[in-house]
């Protein structure tokens, strides 16, 4: 199964539920502030925009995406916002996914018991316990910014390479105390080729989780937070399966015999 927390745009009615690709969730389109995010991906709203703009797209698709902040210097959207966008979703029984790297959109982000944290980079530690306590998931996409320190390291000094470094280094320490902490981690890729959801959980076991709890991330604990059941009677019949137990070498969850989707098998 797939959560994606926001896309360029809607994506075609196949998504999700045609026979044959994985059963998907989404976000619809990313929201943001104007004058941050990409030109022409999701949509801008002005402050009092947001939590309507939030709101109708959760009651559709389940899921709303929130851009709390974006480049070095931008101003985050208000806790008092994001409190207000929040709240609308909710009413409507929606769930808000939110994207922070700094630290202030962190902080918004969690004091308004936002669902999901996306990234999370700069998030002060103090806030760990209230994400537990509220049930927040933490989604730290760490194989990225992993895959892009190095090259980051030797660019010129910035306040940008200053900002992405020293939020780089920090976050597999970050993501070890989430987890000490009691926050529900997610296994994100954000990345392309898409489909390396395998590589992200072998980083997560390498910033400190065990390799059951890395696992999880990105299988049973995930499915139960998007509100499916596992191998239990009557679950819907999706199994990826192993020849041998890849919690004891997590590179194996680069070669299943096979995989089942709705009761059939697909690979």
């Amino acid at each position: 199964m797939i959560r994606s927390p926001g896309l360029p745009g809607e994506p075609p009615e196949w998504f999700g539920a045609e026979p044959g690709v994985p059963r998907a969730v989404h976000a619809g389109p990313w929201i943001a502030q104007h004058g941050q995010f990409f030109d022409g991906w999701g949509r801008r709203a002005t402050h009092a925009e947001l939590p309507g703009l939030a709101a109708a797209q959760a009651k559709r698709t389940g899921w709303a995406k929130i851009i709390a902040d974006w480049r070095v210097g931008d101003e985050a959207v208000p806790s008092d916002v994001m409190t207000a966008v929040v709240e609308a979703v909710h009413a409507v029984g929606g769930r808000l996914a939110v994207h922070s790297q700094h630290a202030a959109g962190g902080e918004a982000a969690v004091a308004a018991g936002v669902d999901s944290v996306e990234h999370g980079m700069w998030l002060d530690p103090g806030y760990l316990p209230d994400m537990a306590a509220r049930g927040t998931a933490l989604t730290p996409t760490l194989s990225v910014f992993q895959a892009a320190l190095g090259q980051a390291r030797n660019r010129e000094d910035t306040p940008r390479k200053r900002w992405f470094v020293g939020g780089a280094e920090a976050h597999p320490g970050l993501i070890a105390a989430a987890a000490e902490a009691g926050v529900k981690i997610l296994a994100g890729t954000d990345s392309r080729p898409h489909g390396r959801v395998g590589v992200e959980i072998r980083a997560l076991a390498e910033a400190g989780l065990r390799p059951h709890d890395a696992l999880a991330a990105g299988s049973w604990a995930a499915r139960e937070y998007l509100g499916l059941p596992g191998l239990v009677p009557g679950a819907p019949a999706d199994a990826v399966v192993y020849a041998d137990d890849p919690r004891e070498d997590l590179a194996r969850l680069e070669h299943p015999v096979a995989v089942i989707l709705r009761g059939v098998r697909v690979r």
